[in-house]
């Protein structure tokens, strides 16, 4: 029998309802349909489901982001469409069954032994022999030796002009057949097992049940029951935060345009999360020792959640899905950045917010984020991998551009190293508009024996942070730098600065060189104070001493005026620091540790106009709390999908590796013996049937198999 492609015919009703039928249950339309199945998964693979349209927006733009949300490309295994195929297949796929079932059990039963001598000789595979003994006990000693090679057999005799003829017919392989069925039915049970696990029943109770969408904000504890599903649902998927000592029975079902949430028949109670890192600082393991307690009995049940081993209540799996910061506590100290700010310190939880007051303006301080352990890569950093600024560079806008980048470059080396705690938080000004900072807390050596304070910023959460590197002085804080910054804005310490830079610098038999000397670093300090900023000059920094080489010096005496001017910054800086210690009564800046400081330090101060936070919080101390995240999940449908997926690949499997072989054998008398037809029939042509064919040929039909 072969396996056709058309549909079931049905002999009754309307032209189009006949072809309707035929194209619903054909072959063809399943597969259709399948590979729809297929690109649209692939859709929801590559793009990340349910996540906020903002993010989609920032990704694809407002136009296409409309239209993938029309077309329910975010939610793809949810939509109408995606279950509506789905329910097709199945429809589809099982006609394709019910159609052929019926055929293949009759053709396995059937041994075809009506078939014809003339027949035999039209097949590929045939021979012809002489046996020494009568047909029929020919037969039977065939039938015998087919029997014990795994054939199974049936003999029939017939009457023929020479005499009793006897038809010995064979079959071999009938798992091919089998492996039609179990295939085709693993897609059925695959996709019911879909369709029972997915979104379907949630949309009915949507639909059906007055249940909607809940977007606002508040305790889970207020949300109104429209928004809540029972714990009697039979089959639901969502996520669970728990903080360690704390307890939830409540878990958050995401939608495209909100959250529904279900009520749990348990509460989920951790005791206590542990994580294990790698060299590379990806977590190693996740584990959770949490206590089950049961609503109805009252019942406590401990048990221990780690990724791919779930722990069991009552028909619903608790996985350990990931972790996240369950509140802790951080106490930051504000570190000024510009001359207005004061120094300060404010404490808050993670996840919560407070206000601030800078001056006339106020902000709102949001505390986002608390990492412990931050392994970065330090394979370039000592060896010019870095591409480390040379404040005696010409091109300083390549330089400013470089120490802008990323804290942490990575490289095919890796020499990995925990560089300690940071903190993430918001600054949101009174129009609502929100900056995001990432401080780290203990400076960082980048491998040039220079430790640094990294101070992250960006605009939005789709860029990456850009970070200025702030110097440690000899004390290992920030101190010397916002001394340094603070002394430049000062028109007072400026001014003394430069006349101790000139009076030095100058050889004493040569006064006259004092007063030019002191015009030039005057200019020098001011271009990098942004003193002579303005509308058509808005920079600052190495920065503005670069653009005014552009404007005012020739091109081929660039590299030696550019020299020149960096070298008095570096000297008028180095005594403007000088005269801020002075002030300050602090000790001068330890000789082994002038240059490394300094030269850091040009680059701070260049890069800090672009810092525009008043203020740089620090984290000066802080208590961890851990929480939990877990994937609760009752999935009616699971034990189908697993079935499902055994049939498929037993289906496959049988369908690629089984072949179905039919052998007959007819047997005339022909004098004292029988003449033999043998014929070989393969569904697939192959070299293995050729062989066979050979070897049945040589052990049925030879002369010393005679009797």
């Amino acid at each position: 029998m072969t396996v056709s492609s058309q549909g079931l015919e049905v002999e009754h009703g309307s032209a189009r309802w006949r072809a309707a039928v035929e194209l619903l249950s054909s072959m063809r339309f399943a597969i259709s349909l399948l590979t729809v199945i297929c690109i649209a998964s692939v859709i929801g693979t590559v793009l990340k489901q349910h996540e906020p349209l903002p993010n989609y927006v920032n990704q694809f733009g407002p136009f296409w982001a409309e239209v993938f949300a029309s077309l329910s490309l975010y939610s793809v295994y949810s939509a109408w469409w995606f279950l509506l195929i789905l329910a097709f297949l199945v429809t589809s796929t099982s006609l394709c069954i019910a159609r052929n079932t019926p055929k293949i059990l009759a053709d396995l039963k059937a041994y075809k032994e009506n078939i014809r001598e003339q027949s035999l000789k039209a097949f590929h595979h045939k021979a012809e022999g002489v046996l020494g003994d009568a047909p029929e006990a020919a037969a039977h000693r065939l039938g015998q030796l087919l029997a014990t090679g795994g054939w199974k057999v049936k003999l029939q005799s017939r009457d023929t002009p020479q005499g009793q003829g006897w038809m010995l017919a064979a079959k071999a392989g009938a798992a091919n057949k089998m492996g039609y069925i179990a295939a085709h039915s693993a897609i059925v049970l695959v996709c019911v097992g879909g369709l029972l696990d997915g979104d379907l029943v949630v949309r009915a109770q949507m639909l059906l049940g007055g249940k909607s969408v809940y977007n606002g904000g508040g305790l889970i504890a207020d949300v109104p029951a429209q928004h809540r599903l029972s714990e009697r649902n039979p089959t639901f998927r969502g996520n669970v935060m728990v903080a360690e000592n704390t307890a939830s029975s409540t878990a958050i079902l995401n939608q495209s345009d909100g959250i529904l949430l279900q009520d749990l028949p348990f509460a989920i109670e951790l005791k206590k999360f542990i994580v294990e890192y790698y060299s590379t600082g990806m977590p190693k393991l996740f584990a959770s020792d949490i206590v089950i307690h049961d609503k109805a009995t009252g019942e406590k049940q401990e048990a221990r959640v780690e990724v791919n081993h779930p722990a069991n209540f009552k028909g619903i799996e608790i996985y350990q899905s990931s972790f996240d910061d369950g509140g802790s506590t951080v106490k930051l100290q504000a570190v000024p950045m510009t001359a207005a700010s004061k120094p300060f310190e404010v404490e808050g939880t993670i996840g919560g917010g407070t206000e601030l007051t800078n001056g006339t303006d106020k902000l709102r301080l949001e505390f986002t984020g608390l990492r412990t352990i931050n392994v970065e890569n330090f394979a370039d950093a000592g060896r010019g991998g870095d591409k480390a600024v040379d404040v005696r560079a010409v091109n300083l806008r390549e330089s400013i551009e470089g120490r802008l980048g990323a804290g942490h470059k990575t490289t095919t080396q890796k020499e990995l190293r925990n560089v300690g705690p940071s903190v993430s938080y918001k600054l949101r000004d009174a129009a609502g508009q929100a900056r995001e900072y990432n401080n780290y807390m203990a400076p960082v050596d980048m491998g040039d024996g220079q430790a640094v304070f990294l101070l992250g910023m960006r605009e939005n959460p789709g860029e990456a942070y850009r970070y200025m590197r702030v110097p440690a002085d000899e004390n290992a804080s920030m101190d010397g730098f916002v001394r340094l910054r603070s002394a430049l804005q000062s028109a007072e310490l400026r001014e003394r600065a430069i006349q101790r830079y000139a009076r030095q610098a100058v050889d004493p038999q040569r006064p006259d060189l004092a007063k030019p000397l002191a015009e030039s670093a005057t200019r020098a300090l001011g271009l990098f104070a942004g003193l002579e900023a303005g509308k058509d000059r808005p920079v600052a920094g190495l920065q503005a001493l670069a653009d005014f080489m552009e404007r005012n010096v020739p091109e081929a005496e660039r590299a030696r005026a550019g020299e020149m001017l960096v070298r008095i910054l570096n000297g008028v800086l180095l005594e403007l620091d000088t005269v801020a210690r002075e002030q300050a009564r602090v000790q001068p800046l330890p000789q082994d540790k002038v240059q490394g400081f300094m030269s850091q330090a040009v680059l701070a101060l260049s890069d800090a106009p672009l810092y525009t936070a008043p203020m740089a919080l620090m984290l000066k101390d802080f208590t961890q709390v851990q929480a939990s995240v877990f994937q609760v999940a009752r999935a009616p449908g699971k034990t189908l999908v697993y079935l499902g997926c055994a049939l498929l690949i037993l289906g496959v499997f049988a369908m690629l590796y089984v072949r179905e072989r039919r052998l007959w054998v007819w047997l005339t008398p022909a004098g004292g013996g029988a003449h033999a037809v043998m014929a070989l029939s393969s569904n697939r042509k192959t070299m293995d049937a050729d062989r066979e064919f050979e070897q049945l040929k040589a052990r049925l039909l030879t002369s010393e198999n005679a009797a």
